[in-house]
This record gives C-alpha cells, sequence and structure tokens, in this order.
C-alpha cells in the first residue's frame, strides 16, 4: 500500500509519539509498504529512505516549552497529491492535523487518525484550562471525519467515546525488544546515573521534564530510603527549577538519551519510577519493562493496564502525600530479581511486528472499502 503519515510531531523531537511511529514505519517498510511523513519542519528531508515533508512552524514560548507545531497550510494537500497515497493516516490530529484531515476528506481517501496526547488535561498546566471545552470541539470535529480512530490504550478509547469521538479502535501497544532489554545493564552506565555512587539503589525517571509529568511528587521519594538514588532522562522545561527544588538530594540528572545509551540508563537501574497521570499510554512504562524493572508509577487508568496483570509493579495514589515513599517501601521489600523477570515476561508479549500487522489489516479494509464505494 501507499500510506501517508501527517504527523503534529517528528524528529528531532523526541516522545513516545515519535517512538511510536518510528517503530511502526520502520515495520511497515520492512513489510514492503510505500511510505509518506507530513511532519513540522526541522529535521532531515529522509527517514531511513522514507521522504519526509517538512511544513513551517510557529511555537509559543509559555505553552509546552515552545513546541514547534506545523502549520496547517495548503502545501500538505499539494504534498498528498504528488504521492497519491491509499490512506492517509493523521498521527495526533489538532493543527498541522486540520490541513491532513481536510486534504483526505477532499480528495476522498480513507482516513485514519490516532489519538496520543491529552492536550485538554495539559491545558490545565498551562493556565489554559479553561480552553478544554474548545480543545474538544477541535478534536471532536477532526477525528469525526475520520473513518476510524485509534486510542493507545482501553482507557483512553472510552475517553474517547465519553467526549463524543466516534468509531474508536484500540491500537495495541509495541516495544523494541531487542534495544530495550536487561542484558544492556553497565556498571560503567552505573556511575554515570549516580555521580559515582554506583552502590546505591538507583530509581530512575525516563520522560520529559515538565509540570504535567507531576515530577513534583518525586520529592516524596527521599523520605526514609538514604541509600537511594534517583535519576532522571530527559529535558524540558521544568529541569531548573527541579535542580533547584531538589538541591543537595541523592539526584542526578543526565538529559536526553538515545540508542544505546538509553537503553543501557534503562537496564542500570534498580526500579522505573513515574509519578505521571496524564498518559495515554506510558510507552516508557513499556520499555522500562523490558529493561526488566519493577514499576514504580502514579495511579491512572492506562498505567493500571500496563502493571496489574504483570505483578511487577506498584501503584500509588497520587494525591497521598506518603503515597509515593510507601509504594517504594513496597517494591524494596519484594524480590527485585523476580520482580525484573515478571516485568520482562510482561513486556515480551508486545513485540512492534503484531500491533502493525493488525494496523494494516485495517489499512487495507478501509481501502477495499473505499474502492468499491467509487
Amino acid at each position: 500500500m501507499r500510506i501517508a503519515f501527517t504527523t503534529e510531531t517528528w524528529w528531532p523531537s523526541t516522545d513516545g509519539v515519535v517512538t511510536r511511529l518510528t517503530a511502526t514505519v520502520r515495520e511497515l517498510r520492512r513489510m514492503g509498504h510505500e511510505l509518506l511523513i507530513i511532519a513540522p519542519a526541522g529535521g532531515d528531508s529522509t527517514f531511513e529512505g522514507i521522504p519526509v515533508k517538512g511544513v513551517p512552524t510557529v511555537g509559543v514560548r509559555f505553552i509546552y516549552d515552545g513546541k514547534p507545531w506545523g502549520l496547517p497550510l495548503p502545501r500538505v494537500i499539494k504534498f498528498l497529491d504528488d504521492f497519491e497515497p491509499d490512506l492517509v493516516h493523521v498521527v495526533n490530529p489538532f493543527v498541522l492535523g486540520i490541513a491532513g484531515v481536510w486534504g483526505a476528506v477532499k480528495r476522498r481517501y480513507p482516513l485514519v487518525a490516532s489519538y496520543h496526547t491529552n492536550i485538554a488535561r495539559y491545558a490545565e498546566f498551562y493556565h489554559l484550562g479553561a480552553a478544554k471545552p474548545l480543545i474538544w470541539a477541535i478534536l471532536r470535529g477532526l477525528h469525526n471525519r475520520a473513518q476510524v480512530n485509534l486510542a493507545t490504550s482501553v482507557a483512553v478509547q472510552q475517553e474517547l467515546v465519553e467526549h463524543g469521538i466516534q468509531r474508536v479502535d484500540l491500537w495495541r501497544r509495541g516495544v523494541d525488544l531487542g534495544q530495550f532489554d536487561p542484558a544492556h545493564r553497565s556498571e560503567a552506565m552505573r556511575e554515570r546515573m549516580t555521580n559515582g555512587h554506583r552502590d546505591r539503589l538507583i530509581a530512575v525517571y525516563v520522560g520529559r521534564v515538565a509540570l504535567e509529568k507531576g515530577l513534583e511528587r518525586l520529592n516524596g521519594i527521599f523520605s526514609g530510603h538514604p541509600d537511594l538514588h534517583l535519576c532522571l532522562v530527559g529535558d524540558g522545561p521544568a529541569r531548573g527549577p527541579l535542580q533547584e527544588r531538589f538541591r543537595g538530594k541523592p539526584i542526578t540528572f543526565l538529559g536526553t538519551l538515545h540508542g544505546r545509551d538509553l537503553a543501557e540508563a534503562y537496564a542500570s537501574a534498580d526500579f522505573f519510577i513515574f509519578p505521571s497521570t496524564t498518559e495515554t499510554l506510558g510507552l516508557v512504562l513499556l520499555e522500562a519493562m523490558a529493561s526488566g524493572l519493577p514499576i514504580v508509577a502514579a495511579e491512572a487508568r492506562p498505567t493500571h493496564e500496563l502493571v496489574d496483570q504483570s505483578g511487577a509493579g506498584v501503584l500509588f495514589a497520587a494525591e497521598d502525600h506518603h503515597g509515593l515513599s510507601n509504594a517504594v517501601d513496597q517494591i524494596l521489600h519484594q524480590d527485585l530479581v523476580l520482580l525484573s523477570e515478571k516485568a520482562r515476561k510482561e513486556a515480551e508479549r508486545w513485540g512492534w511486528s503484531v500491533p502493525t500487522a493488525e494496523l494494516v489489516e485495517m489499512y487495507q479494509r478501509l481501502h477495499q472499502e473505499s474502492q468499491r464505494a467509487l
């Protein structure tokens, strides 16, 4: 098939959406499909042989750290016309996605839209909570143009239906089981993660360092755990304030890591800590589990989906001031080796090949239906 993706975020940005889309297009290309990516400008013009068409961007400094949003310009339709896709998949439609949706509808291409970021919830953290009804209205208007809408967890699927979004299906989770593996544990990385104190227990967080991730809750990890070192992997607008707030604590800010370094950081920790309640999936949780890490995480419906049946973690109530510390106690009083094995066993159910094959089946069905309708 010829499949065109229009996405609100792409390299050089790094987040769970980029990770999922990267893994998906690699798998689709391996399967022999022809692909086009339309994304905010700023990255390379190709990705592993796949053409990437950049669209001019605009950013607002106080919203999401000035994230560059691709503009919904008419050239998006020209990109689609030149490629002549069998199907258009708009990833996280909100700004650039407007043009992707409009182009697919205007040219009568089958349209899939996927929901990855809780934009309405994030608005609260940027003093834009009053805009939530408008945000949901925009999302409804875009998603309900699609023949199929994809959610990344059952909890989010239910939320979308509650907000009036129709024809919602599940895009199952996946993880790169080769990249993320307990075998990548490294004593040198433990030195780096602890500023030379590799014998300490290491709790690692991986993700955006921003208000909406609930990182202020991490202050509770230090209570009653003198041998514990916290390592944050990632960057964002809250890094400076957090470094000041945690001054003097056993904590390391490693910044953003990729590839082998990221895999080693996961595998070299003793457990993973995740205080966010705003995720639609929490792909980093799955990467941590693939790396053999037990999980300590704030309760949220998508997090329950990942952790509950695995038996590899402990969840805490985000509003409980002592919840995180108590959850760490529970983890440390269990057999970490056994929890590590359970975490990896659960992750092994979620390689990328199966969800991508299911995605292709859905693409093909929509394409065949559109051909019959002509």
